[in-house]
């Protein structure tokens, strides 16, 4: 079974981050939200989760993909930290998934390992100022880097990882069991 990490940080985006958590257990995908400080983080619009590691404590060897949810100052503060940069790094030097929605590719571009196209949320490009921004697609993959817009177009991002890490076919039956297709 697949295994993902997802750091999560002060400020993250709520939809972002839990929805993909759902989807990815959902199709059998285990996945640990590592905190960055604490147990317990509040997210961007006041609903604190509890995590399930300490990022100090995930070893990226361990892991088959890594995830960065928006929201700011989520996505900030993942940029800012030296462990996040090192994971990223670590995992684009062995051609791993990685995968960033909203406000969280600027942590990709400030680890190096942001590739020719992405998206992102609409605006947050110029913060990002790299070339190669898409906004007509709500998903871009561009080798082992995926990245998506925001909140909307959270479930279709969670859904592309699933047919990263497991099948097309995979995909197409939860997108069925989750009524987003008939």
């Amino acid at each position: 079974m697949p295994k993902v990490i997802i750091p999560i940080a002060t400020g993250f985006e709520e939809i972002e981050a839990i929805t993909v958590v759902d989807i990815l257990r959902r199709a059998g995908i285990e996945v640990v939200m590592a905190s960055l400080r604490d147990e317990h983080v509040m997210g961007a619009h006041g609903i604190e989760i509890t995590t399930n590691a300490f990022l100090d404590n995930c070893n990226a060897d361990a892991f088959d993909m890594i995830v960065l949810p928006g929201g700011l100052p989520g996505a900030t503060n993942l940029a800012a930290d030296l462990r996040v940069q090192t994971m990223l790094q670590a995992f684009d030097a062995r051609h791993k998934p990685i995968a960033a929605i909203c406000a969280a590719p600027l942590a990709l571009k400030t680890a190096g390992v942001l590739k020719n196209s992405y998206t992102c949320y609409p605006s947050f490009e110029v913060t990002i100022d790299h070339q190669g921004y898409k906004s007509d697609v709500d998903v871009v993959r561009d080798a082992n880097i995926t990245t998506s817009k925001g909140p909307r177009t959270a479930m279709v991002f969670a859904i592309a990882l699933v047919e990263i890490l497991l099948s097309k076919e995979a995909s197409e039956k939860l997108q069925k069991d989750l009524l987003l297709t008939a």
